[in-house]
């Protein structure tokens, strides 16, 4: 939970530097990248994750790996390892990317669910979520086996829990607070 909050202060900060800047689009490229770069490789997650890489190791493979970024997200990279933090680079990523959507009028449903979602459900789930936010909403559908079936919608600070896990556990409360 920490490093949530702290990753969503460091993607506003990145953010207010952007629309500063006028290069909001082009730090969510970058942003994207890394998210789609990190996700994709296992040896570049570990080396984030891992004490024994020196941070200075850690500066110059993702400098070279992200070659080319703009300056905002060249700053983010440097300063998240400067501050010991580079471990979050894809969650500031994740954070920035939802934060500039939601600026431009656009919201981010995530969905968890136990398999993937089909595209039918897909196309519903949006509808809905356009007429309750009254924005332009794009799903972003995560696999957790451990909720058993049903799904979690998470649309900005909305919560909506219909998982089976979630509905067992209630039980499981309302049993033990009845002895």
């Amino acid at each position: 939970m920490k490093d949530t909050r702290a990753a969503i202060r460091y993607a506003k900060a990145i953010l207010d530097i952007a629309v500063d800047n006028k290069a909001t689009a082009d730090v969510e490229n970058d942003m994207r990248t890394v998210v789609k770069t990190i996700s994709d490789s296992k040896e570049l997650k570990n080396m984030l994750a891992s004490p024994i890489v020196k941070a200075e190791d850690k500066k110059k493979a993702l400098t070279t790996i992200f070659k080319g970024a703009h300056a905002i997200s060249e700053g983010l990279i440097k300063l998240l390892v400067d501050n010991r933090r580079i471990g979050m680079l894809n969650e500031v990523a994740l954070k920035y990317i939802i934060l500039n959507e939601q600026l431009k009028g656009q919201d981010v449903a995530v969905v968890t669910t136990a398999v993937p979602l089909t595209k039918d459900l897909e196309k519903k789930i949006l509808v809905q979520m356009a007429q309750i936010t009254g924005n332009e909403v794009t799903i972003q559908n995560k696999i957790d086996e451990d909720i058993i079936g049903g799904f979690i919608l998470r649309i900005g600070d909305l919560q909506f829990d219909a998982s089976v896990a979630n509905k067992l556990n209630n039980l499981k409360r309302e049993f033990t607070n009845s002895l």
